[in-house]
């Protein structure tokens, strides 16, 4: 193969025309010359070997893309797709032209006609959708437990003394006489914790994968023991493995007092008074959501809201009193009591989430049970201290 000249080497040969051959040391610059651009003729060919190798390395992962390309969209649908980058770049006659050259230079140009789309045969597989927050079902406000003062224990159940009788035989004495005997009795009351539970099944893999979603059904099992605990709080029939709950053992609401057209927000006071004639004093309420609406849509003859106008935040209170709202109540029904009086949960196991594998075949399929359960009871101690009423049709 002939070496192209360098500028530097044409330069040194015309120079050289001039020169007599016999004097040999005017031939040093032609021969220097020409060995400079022996060496930069050498160097550019390591480079286009070079930029041949690479183009050669790009060209079998280009292949191997398209084979794992091919292998996702199926068999048989390949003829149907179009022709990626690296298919096109392979097959492309520029490539086969420049391999064959002996002379060439050190890059190649091609234009690339494929388009890439989201379809599995080009880029859809490198495409990944954006990923939001979970988005969970809607939660409510769980605060009956609160209204309760809670007790830790380590028994299956609950015994206390309950008064049956007070002494009630005082009164005056003449000097001299006998003083008057009253009585006081007590009977033991036993109340047994009752077990609240639901469990999902779910594989071992996904939980070690996702750990957010690990947190995720722990916290909805949590929240969903909570929400039966709100009902069998209040609407617990005490049979069977429920709770003896508040409604169910609370006292029917009946007016103390006569008031002329009396309102919802009347009811409310009069059921506080028949707890304080009953001397438990009430500290909270609970209703329906919609009864709220109902009482905060109350106007007076000029056309003023009753509870606060409408672009005021009014904080849902009735005669200084907590209103708890909650649809685990239900609708046009009223519970107004003494609660820290009335009642006492007992927390035998707060609740809490286990995983096992010992069920069925789980353990040999890779899957895990996930279980969530709490234990307590529910003293119903002062059922007199508890108003349930009927808001009905009252406005």
């Amino acid at each position: 193969m002939n070496a192209p000249m360098t500028p530097g080497l044409r330069a040194a040969i015309a120079a050289g025309q001039h020169l007599k051959v016999k004097d040999g040391t005017n031939l040093d610059p032609i021969l220097r010359a020409i060995e400079d651009n022996n060496k930069a003729v050498d160097a550019r060919l390591k480079s286009i070997e070079g930029s041949a190798q690479k183009v050669i390395e790009a060209t079998a992962r280009l292949d191997e893309m398209d084979q794992k390309m091919a292998r996702r969209g199926g068999v048989g649908e390949a003829s149907s797709q179009p022709e990626t980058w690296g298919q096109e770049f392979t097959s492309a006659p520029e490539l086969k032209e420049f391999a064959a050259q002996t002379s060439r230079p050190g890059r190649l140009r091609m234009e690339m006609k494929t388009t890439l789309t989201t379809s599995p045969g080009s880029a859809g597989a490198l495409v990944r959708p954006t990923r939001d927050d979970v988005l969970m079902m809607p939660r409510r406000a769980v605060m009956v437990r609160d209204l309760l003062p809670v007790i830790q224990i380590s028994t299956g159940s609950v015994e206390y003394p309950r008064q049956t009788e007070r002494p009630a035989g005082a009164d005056t004495v003449v000097e001299g006489a006998l003083k008057p005997e009253s009585a006081m009795a007590f009977d033991m009351v036993t109340v047994a914790s009752k077990v609240i539970a639901h469990w999902i099944p779910a594989s071992r893999q996904i939980l070690d994968d996702e750990p957010q979603l690990a947190g995720i059904i722990d916290t909805e099992l949590r929240y969903g023991l909570a929400l039966k605990e709100d009902q069998q709080l209040l609407y617990g029939s005490g049979t069977g493995a429920n709770l003896l709950g508040m409604v169910t053992s609370s006292t029917a609401y009946v007016a103390p007092i006569t008031v002329a057209g009396a309102t919802m927000i009347d009811q409310i006071a009069l059921a506080i008074l028949q707890t304080g004639l009953a001397d438990l004093p009430a500290d909270g309420i609970v209703m329906h959501p919609s009864d709220w609406a109902r009482m905060r849509l109350l106007k007076n003859t000029q056309g003023d809201y009753l509870l606060g106008a409408p672009g005021a935040n009014v904080e849902p209170r009735l005669f200084g009193l907590p209103v708890v709202l909650t649809t685990a109540m239900l609708v046009d029904k009223f519970l107004v009591g003494n609660f820290r009086a009335a009642a006492t949960i007992y927390d035998r196991w707060t609740a809490r989430v286990e995983v096992a594998t010992e069920h069925a075949d789980f353990f040999v399929r890779n899957l895990v049970a996930i279980l969530a359960e709490e234990r307590l009871a529910l003293a119903i101690k002062r059922p007199a201290a508890l108003v349930y009423g009927d808001f009905g049709n009252v406005a």
